[in-house]
């Protein structure tokens, strides 16, 4: 099964537009959309959300993420896997890294990491 996606709401809906007209076959959704959870929720809500629905989380946050991750997994929870966007990628570079992780990753490859992009080459 191919990846699934969660963009949190501070990450401009124009990567989910881009990365679906390249990818109609895979699942991007944007916190706020029907059935996420809505704008506003707190960050260690939106990880249990993940860990149920199986999402990626997709995120420009370098912050407090790291801290609610270590608090996560510190109450025995798992996620699929948060990525960082950078602001050194231009949008298309960024869907170019999101498709390769979706098309090219196997099941639990990124569970319960903070994964930069762009990934190492």
């Amino acid at each position: 099964m191919a990846l699934k996606y969660l963009l949190d709401e501070n990450v401009d809906k124009v990567y989910q537009r881009q990365f679906l007209r390249r990818n109609p076959n895979l699942m991007m959704w944007v916190v706020g959309d029907p059935g996420t959870p809505p704008r506003g929720t707190l960050d260690p809500e939106i990880l249990c959300w993940c860990e149920e629905h199986n999402f990626l989380l997709v995120t420009n946050n370098r912050t407090s993420m790291p801290v609610h991750l270590a608090e996560h997994i510190a109450q025995s929870r798992h996620t699929p896997g948060i990525l960082v966007l950078s602001d050194k990628l231009t949008i298309g570079q960024t869907i170019d890294e999101l498709t390769l992780i979706a098309e090219g990753s196997f099941d639990g490859e990124y569970q319960d990491q903070i994964v930069h992009l762009p990934l190492p080459q």
